[in-house]
């Protein structure tokens, strides 16, 4: 099975502080990731002053503030992503950015991201998806809150250039995502419908769906990660700290092995195993010198290093060349 592409989504959990997003890219390298994610956008451009907050915001961020108040504290410059970038490179992890708005995405390519993650909330964006089908990014689109058909409309316009290296991610936007809304299922529809590979955008509480994911064939991972799930901000309650995330990414790593290439064969870890959990033909009782072989004499048991019970017709009625012992293994 091909490695898994595991993105650590740090998202906005940064809570507006360079500082912090430094620290957390180091904590998403030392855990093994492939990928520290961050969120690039102009809040006057993409938030009007009477967007209202989600549910979810208001419960784990100030009440007291609007959505453009709230994206305005946690928004970054440019610059720093530039920094962050190379601060990425330095720590030896990938540096990803979802971009929100037209301008945020050309400065994104322009920085030479490796892939362009476009937010499930933009995929109905079409001056958006219109620019970035001009770039020259990978791109990776996920799709919560998606129907097929929306789904399809951005997939045409994103490939109306050259654009053709496109990765799916089934998605749901809840914060927590309940688990009987995860529909790990809907992965494989994807993969089916567009023929792209899939992979999973997990905003589930623990790691269990995206541990399930993995035997689903997802090629992608993308968890939200925080230093603190205990930090105020919008996202942190729906994230995983830097230990739980290191268990995540070493049970992915060793679900990569044990899915295995789909061949069924006897592994050289096992092959000694045979002798001693698989039977021979042995004397059930002592035989004589010339005495036939019957159903009364002989008998099934460990170990498997003799005649192998499936020869029993052929030994049957034979005749003895030599006296054997109760248990004796039988030779022929």
């Amino acid at each position: 099975m091909a490695k898994t592409l595991i993105i650590a989504e740090a998202g906005v959990n940064h809570n507006g502080s360079m500082e912090t997003a430094l620290r957390m890219v180091e904590a998403a390298a030392k855990v093994g990731a492939d990928y520290i994610k961050f969120q690039t956008w102009k809040s006057r451009n993409i938030i009007s002053r009477f967007a209202p907050k989600a549910l979810y915001q208001r419960k784990t961020a100030q009440d007291n503030e609007t959505m453009l108040e709230m994206e305005e504290k946690l928004e970054f410059p440019y610059s720093y992503f530039i920094h962050l970038k190379d601060y990425c490179k330095t720590c030896g992890i990938g540096f990803m950015s979802s971009p929100f708005d037209c301008e945020s995405a050309k400065f994104l390519c322009s920085i030479g991201v490796d892939h362009i993650k476009i937010p499930s909330g933009e995929i109905t964006n079409l001056p958006l998806l219109e620019t970035i089908s001009e770039l020259s990014c990978p791109l990776i689109l996920s799709t919560g809150m998606s129907e097929i058909v929306e789904i399809e409309n951005a997939l045409q316009i994103l490939q109306r250039g050259e654009k053709k290296d496109i990765i799916l991610l089934h998605c749901n936007s809840q914060y927590p995502t309940p688990m009987q809304d995860v529909n790990l299922l809907a992965m494989k529809t994807l993969q089916e419908h567009f023929k792209l590979p899939v992979g999973l955008s997990d905003h589930t509480d623990g790691i269990e769906a995206s541990l399930a994911a993995i035997a689903l064939g997802a090629v992608v991972i993308e968890k939200h990660f925080t230093l603190s799930r205990s930090l105020d901000g919008p996202d942190h309650r729906a994230s995983l700290e830097p230990d739980t995330l290191r268990s995540m990414i070493h049970a992915i790593r060793n679900i990569e092995m044990a899915m295995g290439n789909g061949i069924k064969k006897v592994t050289d870890s096992e092959r000694e195993n045979r002798l001693v959990a698989r039977k021979s033909l042995v004397a059930a009782r002592r035989i004589s010198k010339g005495e036939p072989f019957n159903h009364e004499n002989l008998a099934v048991k460990r170990p498997g290093t003799g005649i192998s019970p499936m020869l029993w017709h052929q030994v049957l009625g034979q005749k003895a060349k030599r006296n054997f012992a109760e248990d004796e293994l039988i030779e022929l």
